[in-house]
């Protein structure tokens, strides 16, 4: 009998790291977003691939406690970032403009996030 099953499902598994990668690069790409409201970068942005590879190099070998404050602190920062960015996108869709301290503080709080996530990896 034809069967369209992998053998050997393993093979076909994504790495073990590849949703944390999604995630930080999510942020990352919200942290984008916030910085066009600003007018400017305000910081030089992250390489991508940087960051993918030092997870990729530490996830490993990190213990599950470190795995789980890890997927922890990312959800709590990618929701942060989601929120932000939905009050800033309403009031552009209202006419309004947001207020440059409000940008600010979502940017610092997305850029603390993910200096956060980068430290609890290199430690």
């Amino acid at each position: 009998m034809i069967h369209f099953l992998p053998e050997s499902p393993a093979a076909y598994a994504p790495a073990p790291y590849a949703e944390a990668v999604a995630r930080l690069a999510s942020i990352r790409q919200a942290l984008k977003l916030v910085e066009q409201f600003e007018g400017e970068d305000r910081r030089p942005a992250i390489e991508t691939g940087e960051g993918d590879n030092r997870i990729a190099a530490v996830w490993p070998t990190a213990n599950e406690a470190t795995r789980r404050c890890f997927n922890a602190r990312s959800e709590r920062t990618a929701g942060a970032a989601a929120a932000g960015l939905e009050v800033l996108l309403s009031q552009r869709v209202e006419g309004g403009q947001p207020n440059p301290a409000s940008v600010e503080q979502l940017a610092e709080a997305i850029r603390g996030g993910i200096d956060d996530l980068e430290r609890l990896l290199t430690r």
